[in-house]
């Protein structure tokens, strides 16, 4: 399917990678936006407020009444919107289930009524729990996640396959490795910069900091989805989405430090649980194959360091304005 002169719903589109994703989208389609805005906003829109192409709908997925009447006249869904923050499911056992199962079921159920076909969907690597094969497959199993986030977009990539085969849809279900980049809300690199604002001498991370995992830029990341949906086409398309490499957490603070202008900054490590992990739930090593994506032809430009230094460098220039 080639995505032009299509009506698009994209929810979670105020969100930062969802709103990347209208930037790119809307160049060729008519796109609508459902956001809830709690974790969104309109500021990452604000560029598209004029265009005649673009609509904003503040709703929640909580509310199937509204998402029904969002779907009409839709040709394709983005579904992008969830509650990202792996750590809270620990505090929280409830927001996973509610913001990210419940809701993708109210939308599944929206498309069956509205006879909506196509469905995108941003899974996460952490599906695959503690991998014992690296980089790991699409093909890779048992998956065993270790935080409530995981289970839950694993939950989510079962209903969409399930809906998929028993109502005849088709689905793209993209699994992330850690997407950074401009417009970030959080994350390891948001952590680091807030913490040395407040105290550029030292700086608490989380865990051993040994912990190493793939990153990628977010506009890379939007290209691999776009590219994904419009080279491959079976009823149920899962692909790995990330970089080549992988980055270590004192890397990353390196990079964050340096990038700030801060020399001799004191590492805090907690130690954290399970043998260094940050938290529970944290997957202290990922790194996903894209030898899937690869072959249909779409390879990153940016590796796991690059991503890291661009992310920091605009979220820097984000808080002074420029």
């Amino acid at each position: 399917m080639k995505l032009s002169n299509k009506s698009i719903l994209v929810t979670g589109g105020a969100g930062f990678i969802g709103s990347h994703m209208v930037d790119s989208l809307i160049q060729q389609n008519k796109v609508t936006v459902f956001d809830n805005l709690s974790s969104g906003t309109l500021e990452f829109l604000k560029h598209h407020q004029n265009n005649d192409n673009f609509l904003f709908i503040e709703d929640d997925l909580m509310n199937p009444k509204a998402i029904l009447a969002a779907l009409n006249g839709i040709d394709v869904v983005f579904h992008l919107a969830a509650n990202p923050d792996v750590k809270l499911g620990s505090q929280d056992t409830r927001v996973h289930l509610e913001q990210n199962v419940l809701a993708t079921y109210n939308l599944l159920e929206a498309m069956r009524q509205t006879n909506t076909k196509y469905i995108i969907f941003t899974s996460t690597s952490t599906v695959y729990g503690e991998a014992l094969i690296m980089p790991t497959p699409e093909d890779y199993g048992p998956m065993v996640p270790i935080s409530l986030y995981g289970a839950s977009k694993l939950a989510c990539e079962a209903l969409i396959s399930s809906y998929c085969h028993t109502f005849d849809m088709t689905s793209w279900l993209y699994r992330f490795a850690n997407i950074v980049g401009q417009r970030g809300t959080h994350g390891v690199v948001i952590d680091f910069i807030n913490k040395l604002r407040v105290d550029p001498f030292s700086l608490e991370i989380l865990g051993s900091g040994k912990q190493k995992k793939s990153y990628l830029d977010v506009i890379d990341c939007v290209d691999a989805m776009v590219y994904g949906m419009e080279y491959s086409d079976k009823q149920v398309n899962i692909f790995n989405i990330g970089s080549k490499d992988s980055i270590d957490v004192i890397d990353i603070a390196d990079i964050v430090t340096e990038r700030m202008g801060y020399k001799d900054v004191e590492y805090r490590f907690t130690g954290g649980v399970d043998g260094g992990a940050g938290w529970k739930g944290d997957v202290k090593f990922m790194l996903l194959s894209i030898d899937k994506i690869k072959k249909l032809g779409w390879n990153p430009v940016h590796n796991s360091h690059q991503s890291i230094k661009m992310a920091v460098d605009s979220l820097l220039k984000a808080q002074q304005g420029i």
